[in-house]
């Protein structure tokens, strides 16, 4: 019983892997190895569309080779090419086997460019038709439209995770060809998003101006809306200094073009605008599709992509952002707490209420507590780092947690086999 208890050990170590790693692909590193596709590789992270794929769990590429990304990219802007190449990324699992038994012999298939945002009609689907003498064409599921491509082989296969296959003809519809309009006034965008208070305190602060500079290089906008100047707890901006409104505004940006994929696979912090090195960096997270944006003060979930046209994204926001460098809390006044002075009695007698733990005479002032004597005022940013660091370690405890439920979860099927 024993020897056959344990000889299934490693079948449950290889299915608790499973469970307790999901399952991940980086379509560059799957691309790096096919110079035909080298073009198509550059332009999916050049329109951080890899970004999209890499974030997604089940997903399929439908990639072009060289010749014909020439044929798909000359003389457009890369706004229009990553709108041409969204409708070359399929959110569903297509391997060889599959594309030959499709029922019916013809599919529409949602692509990556209908979650883009409202369209119209079947611009954002391809139309996948297994014809007869099993060759399997491509084409654009808008009416009428020609089936201009065709399977041309295999290129990776992680099922049911991510397949790449290579097509041999780029998929166009005519809807995807012109350009997407030009940011020319960001404050007509955001009031027409309900932005309206945030676009007037970038004009007036002349901070908009710096937003104009970034949007030929790359600028990714957070915008709160009008409901989240009137939420509860909000601190009053007209305490700030000039200097300091300006560093609240800049916060709200970052100096890269940084659509919803790449937010959702960023580990570790985004540098924003305002200035100074590691700091005014900004957090975000992901729980299914949702993004959640940490300040070290508070987070907001983006509400929704207001633009999207490489390379400048704006996002709604439900909540404003407050960096903990001007909104860190203040050291408080009172004694600092046990672990910061040295303790006034052994331990064992820690079990009784101590009063000579509150009484300032019992142990020698620490350094910390003189803070408040020369505390900023209300106009200056508060906050220590001690503060921050406190702060920012209670949003990064996600992983030793994981690693905690799965070490548990192994120990429990091994205590169940043995």
């Amino acid at each position: 019983m024993a020897s056959t208890s344990i000889s299934t050990i490693p079948t449950i170590f290889s299915l608790l892997l499973l469970f307790t790693v999901s399952s991940c692909h980086n379509i560059t590193e799957i691309l790096e190895s096919e110079p035909d596709l080298s073009q198509f590789n550059s332009y999916l992270t050049q329109t951080k569309l890899a970004d999209e794929i890499n974030a997604r769990q089940t997903i399929t590429v439908l990639a072009l080779d060289n010749s014909a990304m020439d044929a798909l990219t000359a003389n457009r802007p890369l706004s229009v090419i990553k709108n041409l190449l969204s409708l070359h990324i399929l959110l569903d699992y297509f391997d060889n086997k599959k594309l030959h038994s499709i029922p019916d012999g013809s599919s529409l298939t949602t692509s990556l460019y209908q979650t883009t945002g409202p369209k119209s009609g079947n611009v954002g689907a391809v139309n996948i038709t297994d014809s007869k003498g099993g060759s399997v064409r491509f084409g654009s599921g808008t009416p009428g439209s020609n089936l201009t491509s065709s399977y041309s082989k295999s290129v990776k296969q992680i099922p049911y995770n991510i397949s790449v296959i290579e097509i041999s003809a780029p998929i166009i519809a005519p809807e995807l060809l012109n350009p997407a309009a030009s940011v020319d006034n960001i404050t007509a965008v955001l009031e027409k998003a309900g932005c309206k208070t945030f676009a007037a305190l970038l004009s007036q602060s002349g901070v908009l101006k710096l937003y104009q500079n970034q949007l030929d290089k790359g600028i990714t906008i957070f915008a709160p809306n009008d409901e989240a100047f009137k939420a509860k707890g909000v601190p009053d901006l007209n305490k700030l200094s000039n200097a300091e409104l300006v560093s609240l505004l800049q916060f709200h940006a970052l100096s890269t073009y940084a659509p919803i994929g790449t937010l959702k696979t960023t580990k570790g912090k985004l540098p924003t605008l305002a200035p100074g090195a590691g700091k005014y960096d900004l957090s975000p997270s992901t729980a299914g599709d949702a993004v959640t944006l940490h300040t070290g003060v508070d987070s907001s979930r983006i509400a929704d992509t207001v633009l999207d046209s490489t390379p400048v994204v704006i996002y709604s926001v439900d909540s404003l952002l407050l960096p903990a460098e001007l909104f860190g809390l203040s050291p408080a006044p009172a004694p600092a707490p046990e672990s910061d002075s040295p303790a006034p009695a052994p331990a064992p007698e820690a079990e009784a209420p101590a009063p000579e733990g509150d009484s300032p005479a019992s142990s020698p002032p620490a350094p910390s507590t003189q803070a408040p004597a020369n505390a900023p005022d209300a106009d200056s940013p508060a906050g220590t780092p001690a503060d921050l660091k406190s702060k920012k370690n209670g949003g990064e405890r996600s992983g030793p947690v994981m690693m905690m439920f799965g070490s548990s979860v192994v120990l429990s099927v091994m205590s169940l086999v043995l």
